[in-house]
């Protein structure tokens, strides 16, 4: 790139003349603030209630926030789980010798017997944690947290109904 282009680009050069484009929106934006009421008097910038604070600074030093960490164990954990569930899910349907019925009882009892409380530990303290760490505000119409993206902030824990809702008891979809 040569010099002059860089200092065009930049307007190193000084103000220069408008061209075409310029031209006709500064056109379109005076013909649409014709009239209005803040014509040729300063518009003063909304305030930033919400911008970056001393304290958030100070603990980006940190690294990750405890929920952060505690979120990212909960999906590992939950992903470890569903791996071995899934493995679970098709010896089954290959020992089951194509009696749908006792495959149904045994996936029952074993989605029953599993033991999820290492993460459900983590999903409880995330769930009473949670709002504090990540200072969630409140939603006075609801008098709780603000929804996170749309969505309660509570996750829900692990059990028999967890499972049998990604990992049916019927045969014909194991034994696929």
């Amino acid at each position: 790139m040569q010099p002059w282009e860089r200092k065009n680009m930049l307007g190193q050069w000084g103000v220069r003349e408008e061209n075409a484009r310029e031209r006709r929106e500064r056109r379109i934006l005076e013909r649409d603030l014709s009239g209005a009421p803040y014509e040729n008097r300063r518009v003063r910038p909304r305030p930033r209630p919400f911008g970056p604070s001393p304290e958030t600074y100070v603990a980006s030093l940190g690294g990750p926030l405890p929920f952060m960490i505690r979120l990212r164990e909960i999906d590992a954990e939950t992903r470890t789980h569903q791996d071995a569930l899934e493995r679970a899910w098709h010896e089954l349907a290959a020992r089951s010798g194509g009696d749908t019925a006792r495959f149904a009882r045994r996936w029952r009892r074993l989605a029953g017997r599993w033991n999820f409380a290492g993460v459900n530990d983590l999903i409880e303290r995330h769930n009473r944690f949670y709002p504090a760490e990540a200072r969630l505000p409140m939603d006075p119409r609801t008098r709780d947290f603000a929804l996170v993206n749309g969505e309660p902030y509570q996750r829900r824990p692990l059990d028999a109904r967890w499972v049998l809702d990604r990992f049916p008891a019927a045969l014909p979809v194991a034994s696929v």
